[in-house]
């Protein structure tokens, strides 16, 4: 080894600046595994109590991408930007959002990633769907992208190897907050995708990772200075987490709630008004809008004409799942034997959630993951979550609880019954979007 890891970790603990140059050494250490695990964890703790400067954070986020394949889309005529959420609960944004963009030209290869904890992943979302390959190999996924204009898909070995290890480390030696690592792990997948310009969901609430607005703004800012720094136009916008964002979490159940919302069935309007926004981003990111008015409108135009449902459904063909999936999803996805309502058991009004609760009442149903390779049942989950502020009555059922068991149905339940709160007058209307970055 021609440089000491030991000596890297020493000057980041006494809180100096490390070159570029010891960054990259030290990431090729730890792909190749002649840096030890400890000493890893040691990096990542010094991370966490010394953090980063900009230009500390850029270097290790492009040496976390060159850790392994770095896609290029030359065979494209269009812009390719993607979008990354920073994860919630009902946030199924990506399954409408992917083929909204493509019907106004863009292209969206999205690699997504699976749930865990109490938020949901879109990966496994797009798993309910019968024959889904969410996992292609490289002809197939640049096929969907040129024939559909996106494919939601998920990481392979092959991207940003680096991060994979460097993150297992810091999940399990306390250091997976830190603003630098976070940063870097979520940039340098997506800079490896071979993206043009990125648009960032950066979530804020009692649901999000980041719950307070000063968190979430730190993160915004340096997920977007980073991403410019490493040559990648990026703008964020941070958005509400303190009540679901759809108004079904679960899998097969928001992917449902996708269904309604592309083919005009029905439309939440937090979600609607988040994915615009994040349409509108991607749009003007891309050159394929002047302003957030135009693109406003070009977003709702592909959305009310059809065209973002035909683009689903070309992606969902064209990775395997049945040709007609928009025209009768109930016909192809999985239901769960038990489905009951859950009721108010009071009259008032609905003045918040406790939205990590409803995300574990998910978990307490099977259909999400406390560790990584946990199996997901797909068909369990939530739905008819009501907004904060809508009146109910001592029946008004607050959510319906899709269960497989009745043991699963009584812990869900339990949890659901915790996470909304209810009261006697009507609470004030909130924001979804909460700021912009970029």
């Amino acid at each position: 080894m021609s440089f000491l890891p030991q000596e890297i970790i020493r000057a980041k603990r006494d809180g100096g600046e490390l070159d570029p140059a010891d960054i990259a050494a030290f990431i090729q250490g730890l792909t190749d595994g002649s840096v030890s695990e400890g000493q890893v964890a040691a990096f990542a703790m010094a991370i966490f109590f010394k953090g980063m400067s900009r230009k500390e954070a850029v270097a290790l986020t492009l040496s976390m991408r060159d850790s392994g394949e770095v896609l290029s889309w030359p065979e494209l005529d269009r812009p390719v930007v993607d979008k990354h959420s920073t994860g919630g609960v009902g946030d199924n944004v990506s399954l409408m959002l992917a083929p909204i963009a493509a019907a106004c030209g863009l292209a969206v290869p999205m690699i997504s990633g699976r749930g865990l904890g109490h938020t949901g992943g879109t990966l496994d979302k797009m798993e309910s769907i019968p024959g889904y390959t969410a996992m292609p190999d490289s002809a197939l996924f640049r096929k969907v992208v040129a024939a559909s204009g996106c494919a939601i898909i998920g990481q392979t070995g092959n991207l940003a190897p680096a991060d994979k290890r460097f993150y297992g480390i810091r999940d399990v030696t306390a250091t997976v907050e830190s603003v630098p690592l976070i940063t870097a792990s979520i940039l340098s997948k997506k800079l490896a995708a071979g993206l043009g310009a990125l648009v960032l969901d950066v979530k804020c609430g009692n649901g999000a990772f980041m719950d307070n607005p000063d968190r979430a703004n730190e993160l915004a800012r340096s997920l977007v200075e980073v991403a410019v720094g490493a040559g990648m136009p990026t703008t964020a916008l941070v958005t509400d987490m303190n009540q679901p964002l759809a108004s079904a979490a679960g899998n097969a159940v928001e992917v449902r709630n996708a269904a309604d919302f592309l083919t005009g069935k029905a439309r939440d309007a937090r979600l609607l008004e988040v994915t615009l926004a994040l349409a509108a981003e991607m749009l003007v990111s891309g050159g394929l809008a002047t302003n957030s008015g135009e693109a406003l409108m070009r977003a709702q135009s592909v959305l009310d004409d059809g065209s973002a449902a035909e683009h689903f459904n070309r992606m969902v063909a064209g990775l395997g799942g049945p040709l007609d999936f928009l025209s009768d999803p109930d016909r192809h996805l999985e239901q769960a034997p038990i489905v009951t309502p859950c009721l108010a058991g009071r009259q008032g009004f609905v003045a918040g959630y406790d939205t990590r609760a409803v995300g574990l009442s998910v978990v307490a149903l099977g259909g999400g993951r406390i560790r990584p390779q946990d199996p997901v049942d797909h068909a369990v989950g939530v739905t008819g979550l009501l907004p904060v502020g809508t009146p109910v009555e001592e029946d008004t059922p607050i959510a319906m609880i899709h269960a497989r068991t009745a043991d699963q149905l009584s812990m869900a339940e339990r949890e659901l019954r915790k996470a909304v709160r209810l009261s006697d007058t009507a609470p004030q209307a909130t924001q979804v979007i909460l700021g912009r970055h970029g």
